[in-house]
C-alpha cells in the first residue's frame, strides 16, 4: 500500500528570554515527534524582556543549530493558533515542569482547541534535572549577580552577564 504522508509540523512557542537548558531539552525531544519543528519566538505584553526579539531569535537559532536541521526559528506576534495555522502545524509542543504549569497549560490548550480544533497540543514533561528552570528565575538570579551556568549554555551565560553589566546589577 502506497500512502503518501503529509509533512508533520509542530510549533513550540515561547518568549525564550533567555533560552534555557529546559527549553533546549523540549526542542530536542519535540523535534523527534515531527518532520519539522518551528520554534516560534514571540513577544508577550505581560513580560518585560531582557533581550529584543531579534536577539532572542539569534540566541535560539545558534543554540538549536546543532540539534537538528529540521528546526526552524520564526518570530511571531499574533494568536498562537493563527501562527500555527500559517506554519501548517498539526501540533503545538508545550513543556511541563510542575502542577502549576499543567493548570495553566491545560486551560490554554482548551482555549486553543476552541480556536482551532484541527491542531493538537502535546505536553512533554521536563527532564527531572531541568524541572526547576524558568527564564523568569534565571533573569532574576543573573540580575542579582548569581551564577546561572547550571541553567543555560555557556554562550547564553556570557550574553546574560554582558546584559546585566549594561543594565546594572540589582542589589548593588
Amino acid at each position: 500500500m502506497n500512502v503518501s504522508a503529509r509533512e508533520r509540523v509542530g510549533v513550540y512557542p515561547g518568549t525564550f528570554d533567555p533560552v534555557t537548558l529546559g527549553h533546549l531539552d523540549i526542542i530536542r525531544r519535540g523535534a523527534k515527534l515531527v518532520d519539522r519543528l518551528v520554534v516560534g519566538v514571540t513577544t508577550n505584553p505581560s513580560k518585560s524582556p531582557m533581550f529584543t526579539i531579534d536577539e532572542r531569535m539569534a540566541h535560539v537559532r545558534r543554540e538549536v543549530a546543532e540539534i537538528s536541521p529540521t528546526i526552524e526559528v520564526v518570530p511571531f506576534d499574533s494568536l498562537l493558533m493563527e501562527f500555527a495555522e500559517r506554519q501548517g502545524a498539526s501540533i503545538i509542543v508545550r513543556g511541563l515542569r510542575a502542577v502549576a504549569d499543567f493548570e495553566y497549560e491545560y486551560q490554554m490548550a482548551g482555549m486553543n482547541q476552541q480556536l482551532n480544533n484541527r491542531i493538537e497540543t502535546v505536553f512533554l514533561m521536563a527532564d527531572v534535572a531541568l524541572q526547576p528552570i524558568a527564564s523568569r528565575l534565571v533573569k532574576e538570579i543573573a540580575l542579582y549577580g548569581g551564577a546561572i551556568r547550571k541553567f543555560v549554555t555557556p554562550a547564553i551565560d556570557a550574553e546574560m552577564r554582558a546584559r546585566v553589566e549594561q543594565v546594572g546589577r540589582k542589589g548593588s
